[in-house]
């Protein structure tokens, strides 16, 4: 935990709800967050109704850690309730679930941020990190066989390299505007690049294109399937 000592501690994070029902797990969260940002409130509960409440009582939290498997939430919606509760607090997802699907809907409902539980210290300490600084964080793992895949999928591998890198950054979540300074690109570049490479794969949008991605990938990949990805997202 050590590792977290040195996230940026400039008064931006003072309270920190983490809403997770593994008790030891949640204590785990709890001290890296103590570490990360000393004096900070730190509030913790097991299910969104608790959160809702703590929120319905005045609660402004500066950042919230948040399980998707709750005992009275099933599928994404339990985010999307907090995310409309909490428009424009920091959400950071901590979750076994790290379907390309399942990741690209949350990013494009406005998480924050997206780990998996067995992320170690020091990537949760850049995290914490990019997340405090304003910017959104994916895992690297999330996409970790992202590049092979394209490479080899007739489709994806008719990319440039430029989309080819530029489409890695979508499948994590990115917005435009990260995936610019990712690349030291400029933003209606990156448009101009997203245009084209939607073009060429036969899609319409973004989501799309993950998902592409998604059935490109082998079954051994990270996390749920695609036809689990699909049965929790149509919860």
């Amino acid at each position: 935990m050590k590792d977290l000592m040195d996230v940026p501690r400039a008064g931006a994070i003072s309270s920190v709800v983490i809403v997770d029902d593994h008790p030891l797990y949640s204590d785990a969260l709890g001290a890296a967050i103590c570490l990360a940002f000393p004096g900070a409130r730190l509030d913790k509960v097991q299910t969104l109704r608790a959160a809702l409440d703590l929120m319905a009582e005045g609660l402004a939290p500066d950042l919230v850690m948040f399980d998707l498997k709750l005992p009275d939430v099933t599928g994404i919606s339990g985010f999307q309730a907090l995310r409309r509760v909490l428009p424009d607090t920091p959400i950071l997802v901590i979750s076994s679930l790290t379907s390309v699907q399942i990741v690209q809907a949350l990013m494009e409902d406005g998480a924050s941020g997206f780990l998996p539980k067995d992320a170690s210290a020091p990537v949760l300490r850049h995290a914490l990190a990019e997340i405090a600084a304003g910017r959104k964080y994916v895992h690297p793992s999330y996409c970790g066989n992202v590049c092979d895949e394209i490479a080899n999928h007739p489709k994806l591998s008719e990319l440039t390299p430029q989309q080819q890198k530029i489409m890695k950054l979508i499948c994590a979540g990115m917005p435009n505007k990260q995936i610019a300074y990712e690349l030291s690109l400029a933003e209606a570049t990156v448009k101009a690049h997203i245009t084209a490479l939607l073009r060429r794969l036969g899609v319409r949008n973004r989501t799309q294109a993950a998902v592409l991605v998604e059935n490109a990938q082998p079954a051994t990949s990270i996390g749920a399937g695609e036809a689990d990805a699909r049965v929790f997202l149509s919860r």
